[in-house]
């Protein structure tokens, strides 16, 4: 059981930190070259930043309240069991 919830949690952890890390790195590439190519900078750069940081927000936010239901659910579930237990010990 316990390397089960520690494999969950690194799965969770690395899908998180994928929403932080790969949108903002993509997007300081994207935003100097643009600021290379349309001779802009820093503005294509500022802009590409914010957006690649709201894309990392929505993700983060959207991965997290999934994660979250499940881990109610098996909060429930598990509470139910233990009624059920209680039950046919009392029986």
């Amino acid at each position: 059981m316990k390397k089960d919830s520690w494999s969950l949690a690194l799965k969770i952890t690395a899908r998180l930190t994928g929403w932080v890390a790969f949108p903002v790195i993509i997007g300081v590439f994207l935003g100097k070259w643009l600021d290379k190519k349309f001779n802009t900078e820093p503005w294509l750069f500022l802009i590409t930043i914010g957006v690649c940081f709201l894309i990392s927000m929505y993700g983060l936010i959207t991965n997290a309240l999934k994660e979250f239901k499940k881990i109610e659910q098996e909060y429930k579930d598990n509470v139910e069991q233990r009624e059920e237990k209680k039950q046919k010990i009392i029986q």
